[in-house]
Order: C-alpha cells, then structure tokens, then sequence
C-alpha cells in the first residue's frame, strides 16, 4: 500500500485527513485485499484486487462500488461508498474507499466460541433473512436494472464453469463431466430474477460486536449481479458443507455445526421471502459443480505459483466431494 498516493487520492476527492494517515492490511490471499486506512479522527475501508492470481470478473471492483452505492438507503446494511479509482491511477489498481463499519468479522470456528450456541444461531438465521431482503429490492427501484443479464442466467453459469475447469483442471475427474451433463439436463425452465450478493455466508458480513444478531453490514460484493436468487441461498447452504474448509484453508466459521444446517436455512428463507425452492436439487447441484471447481482452481493457481495462500495446494481434494454431492442433488438424495 502507496499510503502517500492514498492520502493524495482522498484529498482529491474531498476527503479531509487530519493528521498522519496510517494503513493495516485486513485481510487479503485469494479475496481482494482489504485495509483499514485511519487518521486522526477518521476511519475508512480501502479495498484492491489481490497482486497475483488476478481473476478480473471475480474481483471487480466497480461492480462492488456500483452495488453497495445502489443499496445505500435500501433495507441491506452496507458501508457508506466515499470515492472510486477506476483507472488504478492512484495505487496501480482499481481501488474502492468505504466508510468504516464497526463490528465483529466472524470467520473461523475459534471466533464463534465467544458466542453463546443462541446467539451463533440466531445471528445465521437473521443474516438468511437480510437475503431475502436483497432479493427483494426492485433493481430499477435502485438504479441496477441493467446491472446484469438475468435472462439464461442459469444456463450461462453452468456453461461458464464447465469452461473454467477446462482451464484449471489438475487431473481428470469422470464426475465432472456426468454432472455438467446433468445439470445441462435439468436447467429449470423459468427462474426468477433479483440482485444477487454471489458470495453470501458470514464472513462476509459485519455483525454488532455487543449484540451479533444485528448486522451491520454486507460486504465483499464484487460477485454481485442481477441473476436467478436461488442460486445465492444454494450456494450459502453448499458453503455449510464441512469439505468447505479445504476451499478457504480453514476452519470456516460458516461450516460450524453450532449454525443451523442448509435444510433449516434453506426454510428459513423460503418462509422469510415467500418463494418456493422449486428444483431445488438442480441449484444444490449447480453450487456443488461451482465449489468443486473453484477449489480445483485454487490448486491449480497453488501449482502455477501465483496462489500461496493457507494450504491452497490441497484445495483440489474437495473436488470429488462436491461432484458427488452434486450428483446426489439432483438424483433427488438431498433436498
């Protein structure tokens, strides 16, 4: 971090710093990199796509800036948008500035045992329900109606990822292709269309340090488009499987068995947004075939040098696990 071009950057963009400008680095590896930038009296987020293993359509910073301007007065808790670098003139990447939301980042297991087993499932349940909120803003009431193509969504993603394991396969794997041809099968005809957060568990929120069933923001939207909603709530119940841990190289906090499991979150949601999970197997599977292949890539990024984080050369172990399961959802072997 240039923190010099920083302050200048801010200066330029009406942000008043008072006194020395000081930067820490938050959190980063195959995420964006996130810093906390403080002066004297204020407090601000900056945010940059990682320096290596650069995947510019899963670390797009002006979709997250475009998205959390958007949602700023809606019933989603986001932080306060302040500037964009589009251009990366100022750091030599796209860089967004957030106000600071103060609060508690849960994201491993150890981090939930300062919670009582009440408070870690009521605060999974209240954030099932802040997605149903998201899904059921108006795009246009917003200003994101041509924020994506939700038209052939579906089919766009499952097209979309069978093309990526082309591209970070480390071996063959039977499985993959017998559940590509599947889901290709089972695509629903009609699906639904909302704002879609692409990456939605409990790391990736801010929750009130004092009571962690209020959240006080959602963040790390650079996945976000307009797209089928039941492809976030699947994908947010995949993330509880165990195996998950391999994906991020730790002992994820959304996989804890203190949280409620995928049937109760997917019911929770079906209740609090009035949908039905119509096939809900083929959106099971379709997040299966998603994780599997994002964990395959990050072995493959490991084994290519350009992705050294927390046992990133065993995240392709995951792989066959979540075909599998893939499988077994749309076999009709879990709901």
């Amino acid at each position: 971090m240039d923190i010099a071009a920083l302050e200048q950057f801010l200066r330029a963009h009406g942000v008043e710093v008072r006194g020395e400008l000081r930067v820490e680095l938050i959190s980063g590896g195959r995420s964006n990199l996130t810093f906390a930038a403080a002066d004297d009296v204020s407090r601000w987020v900056v945010r940059r796509p990682p320096v290596a293993g650069l995947t510019p359509s899963a670390h797009d910073m002006g979709r997250e800036y475009t998205v959390t301007s958007a949602l700023r007065k809606s019933a989603v808790p986001v932080a306060k948008t302040i500037a964009f670098d589009a251009t990366g003139s100022a750091l030599g990447a796209p860089m967004t500035v957030v106000e600071f939301v103060d609060g508690t980042v849960f994201r491993d297991q150890d981090e939930l045992a300062a919670l009582t087993d009440d408070q870690v499932s009521s605060s999974a349940l209240e954030l099932v329900r802040v997605l149903a909120e998201l899904h059921a803003i108006d795009p246009a009431a917003v200003g994101l109606e041509t924020f994506g193509r939700p038209d052939g969504f579906v089919t766009r993603q499952v097209n979309l990822w069978a093309s990526q394991w082309e591209r970070v396969k480390t071996r063959e794997l039977p499985d993959v292709a017998t559940l590509h041809a599947a889901l290709t099968a089972a695509i629903p005809r009609e699906s639904s269309a909302s704002i879609v957060h692409g990456d939605f568990r409990i790391d990736n929120t801010i929750l009130d340090s004092a009571d962690p069933k209020i959240v006080r923001a959602v963040v790390d939207w650079e996945l976000s488009t307009l797209g089928d909603p039941l492809t976030d709530v699947a994908l947010m119940c995949v993330y509880r499987a165990p195996i998950f841990d391999l994906i991020l190289g730790t002992h994820a906090a959304w996989t804890s068995s203190r949280l409620p499991g995928p049937d109760t979150l997917a019911q929770t949601y079906a209740t609090a947004s009035g949908r039905d999970l119509d096939n809900w197997g083929f959106y099971l599977a379709l997040a299966n075939f998603k994780l599997g292949i994002i964990g395959e890539g990050i072995t493959h990024r490991a084994n290519q040098g350009s992705d050294t984080g927390s046992a990133a050369d065993r995240a392709a172990e995951a792989t066959p696990e979540f075909m599998a399961a893939g499988l077994r959802a749309l076999n009709g072997s879990a709901k």
